[in-house]
């Protein structure tokens, strides 16, 4: 699209995951669901803008330079980010996005690291030999689409691309808006559920590619835009900061209904409960990376398996979308929160959380498709704390949860009152499930370190 240049040649086209609500859906990239970003930001919705107001024309034209307008529809319903699809008279889409800066407060940070990471990701393709990964020669370089589906089973990758403004600047601040131009992805689905073990191992695979390509990005190459975020000890220190408050109760003492909806004594206690019993398990990643046992890597920060884009004719992974939260961290947050999102079929949004379960199919394929794209980065002490990790990011989603619940909602978006203890209890009992099938899955994670499957 030459009216919207792509850095650093002509971009792809991108999409982002599609709403929770959705089981199978074409997915617009780079914007979080409806249910915000579970579990990486807060939700604060930007408030929206009318698609026939003059101002937002304005700010696609700049973006669409010389093409003419045809088009500028609303894409998805996140509530982190406002985003539209733009239609040209001539040209392929793009997506248009006004970042929500009471999430990020520095967004030039944001699509710093955007910029950052996508060129490394194109010179990585570029040296890789084409048959290697299945890319297209022809592509390889783009920068964009690196990789086109050749008919005969090859993969294709692409990483989402920034679009310049015929200025040459990748974003546009006005009247104390920020926002910026993306490519747009055809011909993808997303999956808000995993249903069959091929589903997982492209999900695994997807994630996979994504750290493979960027393990050896160095990380101050990178802003931490989240700082503190899947620090599991600091959410525990402000779940005792809420229970020292004279809003909120102990965890041995009665509860009050009249200050806060939602609350349901008898669930509270037992999640007060849940989390007393395993406060030690908090610190365990922090402690081996302040070690040095466990470095810090680019992590995409939101791996759910709804920000993996498979291709919508051979269902093979082809991108990891919704890119605001790239960072310095751990891949073993990303590795668990992929795990945590993908091996519990009912999803987090179920009523029926004791009846939640850990699903050891799915986690052999999801672990599979992973070790078949990054098992050779991996070291020996990032094999030795993986099941720590599956079983820490459940329980963090599950305590930020709780926590919320009992602050008030002031977090996390909610559809009813109670609905954060429904969410907290979902992540406790998967947890359980994770602890109860312990042996099994450190059986699964030894096949992963071993590369041997089948």
């Amino acid at each position: 699209m030459a009216a919207a240049c792509a850095a650093p040649m002509t971009p792809p086209e991108m999409t982002e995951a599609m709403p929770e609500s959705a089981a199978t859906a074409p997915s617009p990239a780079g914007v979080s669901s409806a249910a915000g970003p579970d579990p990486s930001l807060p939700v604060a919705p930007s408030p929206p803008v009318s698609i026939a107001d003059h101002h937002l024309a304005r700010i696609a034209a700049t973006f669409a330079g010389s093409r003419a307008l045809r088009a500028v529809t609303p894409l998805g319903n996140g509530n982190i980010n406002t985003t539209y699809r733009v239609e040209l008279a001539d040209g392929e889409p793009f997506v248009l996005q006004r970042l929500n800066r009471a999430v990020f407060p520095q967004p030039q940070l944001v699509m710093a690291n955007l910029l950052v990471a996508g060129r490394h990701v194109e010179e990585r393709l570029r040296r890789e030999p084409s048959a290697s990964r299945g890319d297209s020669p022809a592509h390889a370089g783009s920068g964009g689409d690196c990789g086109m589906d050749s008919g005969s089973g090859e993969r294709r990758w692409v990483f989402p691309q920034v679009l310049l403004a015929p200025s040459g600047t990748p974003w546009l601040e006005t009247e104390g808006e920020f926002w910026r131009a993306l490519s747009f992805v055809p011909d993808t689905i997303s999956l808000d559920v995993l249903e069959t073990p091929s589903q997982a191992r492209e999900v695994g695979y997807g994630l996979g590619r994504f750290h493979a390509l960027l393990h050896d990005l160095p990380c101050d190459q990178l802003a931490d835009t989240l700082e503190g975020f899947h620090i599991t000890p600091r959410y525990l220190a402000a779940y005792h900061a809420l229970l020292r408050t004279a809003d909120a109760p102990a965890a041995s003492a009665p509860l009050d209904d009249s200050h806060r909806l939602g609350a349901d004594p008898e669930r509270e206690a037992w999640a007060h409960g849940f989390v007393a019993q395993r406060e030690a398990l908090a610190g365990v990643l922090e402690r081996a990376k302040a070690a040095g046992e466990l470095p810090l890597r680019p992590i995409h920060g939101d791996p759910k398996v709804n920000n993996v884009l498979l291709d919508a004719r051979s269902g093979q992974a082809i991108a990891l979308v919704d890119l605001d939260t790239v960072k310095p961290g751990l891949v073993h947050y990303d590795i668990g929160d992929c795990l945590r999102s993908g091996c519990n079929p009912l999803g987090e949004e179920t009523l029926a959380p004791e009846e939640v379960r850990f699903d050891l199919g799915l986690c052999a394929a999801l672990l599979e498709g992973y070790g078949a794209a990054a098992h050779h980065f991996l070291s020996p002490a990032d094999h030795h704390y993986l099941f720590d990790a599956i079983r820490l990011i459940s329980f963090e989603l599950g305590l930020r949860f709780f926590s919320d619940h009992l602050a008030g909602n002031v977090y996390f978006h909610t559809n009813r009152p109670g609905h954060n203890l429904d969410r907290a209890l979902v992540q406790f009992h998967l947890t359980a499930s994770i602890e109860a099938q312990e042996t099994e899955i450190r059986g699964l994670l030894g096949r992963l370190r071993e590369g041997r499957w089948g």
